[in-house]
C-alpha cells in the first residue's frame, strides 16, 4: 500500500512539475513577443527571434499558439484583462458618473504612466491593425464597465449623447499620447498636469 501511495505521489509530482515548465515556457514565448513589439512594432516578431529570446525552440512555440497572429492576440487578450483589473480597482457602479469616471481615468492614467512594457504594447494596438478585428472585440468586453457608465451617463444627461468610441478618443486615447512622451523623456508628468488632463477630458464630454 505504501509503495502504491508513494508511486502514485510522485506520478502527481512529476505532473505538477511538468505543468509548471509548461506555463513557464509558454510565459516566456508571450514576454519575448511583448519585448520585439516594443522595440520595433509587429513586423519584429519572426519565430526564429522570439524562439531564441525565449529560450525555446521555435517548433515549441507552435505547441501553444498557431501563428503569429494567434500568439499575438492571445498577448493582447492577456494585457487587456490585467488592464481591466488596474482601471477598474475601487470603481463602483454606485458612483455617480462624474465620480466614477474619475476613478477609472486616474487610475488608466498611473497605469499609462508608469510606462510598463504592457502599457506600451495596449498603446501600439490602438493605433495599428496589429490585432485582428474579432480580438479587438473580445478585448472590448474588458473595459465594459466603462462603456456601460458612459451609457448611463447619457441616460441620465450627464454626459453628450455621442458614440463610445468618440468618448474614449477625447477622454482616454490622448494618454497614450502622453506617456509616449515621456517615455521620450521629453516631459514629466506631475499630478498638478495629470489634473489639468482629467478636467479637459471630463470637459470634452460632459453637459
Amino acid at each position: 500500500m505504501f509503495i502504491l501511495f508513494f508511486t502514485y505521489h510522485c506520478k502527481k509530482n512529476r505532473e505538477m512539475v511538468k505543468l509548471q515548465k509548461s506555463i513557464e515556457k509558454r510565459n516566456a514565448i508571450l514576454e519575448a513577443t511583448l519585448d520585439l513589439i516594443n522595440e520595433g512594432g509587429y513586423q519584429m516578431v519572426a519565430m526564429g527571434k522570439v524562439a531564441k529570446i525565449a529560450g525555446v525552440s521555435p517548433a515549441t512555440i507552435y505547441l501553444y499558439f498557431e501563428n503569429k497572429q494567434d500568439l499575438i492576440n492571445q498577448l493582447y487578450l492577456i494585457c487587456k484583462e490585467e488592464f481591466s483589473k488596474t482601471a477598474f480597482n475601487n470603481y463602483s457602479e454606485e458612483m455617480s458618473i462624474e465620480e466614477g469616471f474619475k476613478v477609472i481615468w486616474y487610475n488608466i492614467a498611473r497605469y499609462k504612466m508608469n510606462g510598463t512594457k504592457e502599457a506600451y504594447f495596449l498603446s501600439q494596438c490602438d493605433n495599428t491593425p496589429m490585432v485582428d478585428n474579432e480580438t479587438f472585440q473580445k478585448g472590448l468586453d474588458f473595459i465594459e464597465p466603462m462603456i456601460q457608465l458612459w451609457y448611463r451617463g447619457i441616460e441620465e444627461k450627464k454626459i453628450k449623447s455621442v458614440s463610445p468610441y468618440l468618448i474614449y478618443a477625447n477622454t482616454v486615447y490622448p494618454l497614450g499620447f502622453l506617456m509616449n512622451i515621456q517615455k521620450k523623456d521629453t516631459n514629466t508628468f506631475n499630478n498638478s498636469i495629470l489634473d489639468d488632463a482629467f478636467k479637459m477630458a471630463w470637459d470634452s464630454i460632459k453637459l
